[in-house]
């Protein structure tokens, strides 16, 4: 895969696609840089939360929105998950390929900013090619996935990482005491094996808790003001 000509093709496409705003094509490059950071796997698996930082959405309906016009429109292929241990699935479409051959031509002025914005990543020190058409995965990921498995070293990397993702120390402190009373185990008796996603699940329910209570109190706001009634009656006003 050619980082820059994937790139050109796609700022081409966009020229010509008036379907797209601003919205969609930042999060179209966010799961590009995403892409590239996988080496351009065939698929890929994301957070939702991540990506919505990176593309600087603050809405998951239009996050959600985005991502399904941009499957719509093959720009990509997206698989939800309503698994808290695996994100959802991407498959990103080639553009430029021979069924448009108009698209990813060589244009400097695109070259140009792609370099500025999305520069190329040097290779991995140390990563392993593949012998006899075997795939060998890199020592960089192994370790990342290694760190990832595992119980969080203390209560105050649960609460920076809460705080990161925009909630308060308290939140934070209720998931830790809650999960290190039962052992870092899940409600069948499976030790946890990524607390991040753990927690993201957690801050998911939250949001959708407290945007439920929020409607019921307007709710209930609406019916009082309807009931309200005054002491202070004109009877000599017409029915």
């Amino acid at each position: 895969m050619n980082y820059i000509k994937l790139l050109n093709a796609a700022f081409e496409k966009f020229y010509f696609d008036d379907r797209l705003n601003p919205t969609h094509i930042s999060l179209y490059m966010a799961l590009f840089q995403e892409w590239n950071s996988s080496r351009f796997a065939d698929e890929f698996y994301v957070n939702r939360r991540d990506l919505m930082r990176a593309a600087k959405i603050g809405s998951k309906s239009t996050y959600h929105r985005c991502v399904t016009d941009l499957d719509s429109w093959l720009y990509l292929c997206y698989f939800p998950s309503n698994n808290p241990y695996k994100g959802s699935k991407i498959k990103m479409s080639i553009i430029g390929t021979s069924s448009e051959p108009d698209m990813g031509r060589y244009n400097p002025t695109l070259e140009q900013l792609a370099e500025q914005y999305y520069p190329i990543r040097e290779p991995v020190v140390g990563q392993h090619h593949p012998i006899n058409g075997q795939v060998l995965v890199s020592n960089t990921n192994n370790t990342k996935q290694e760190n990832y498995i595992k119980q969080p070293k203390g209560r105050q990397v649960v609460i920076d990482f809460f705080e990161e993702n925009g909630f308060d120390a308290d939140e934070g402190k209720k998931f830790f005491e809650h999960y290190e009373t039962r052992n870092w185990q899940t409600s069948d008796g499976q030790a946890i094996r990524d607390w991040r996603a753990v927690a993201t699940n957690w801050m998911d329910r939250t949001e959708l808790f407290d945007e439920k209570n929020e409607s019921n109190k307007k709710q209930a706001s609406q019916i009082k003001d309807n009931l309200r009634t005054t002491k202070n009656k004109d009877y000599g006003q017409p029915l």
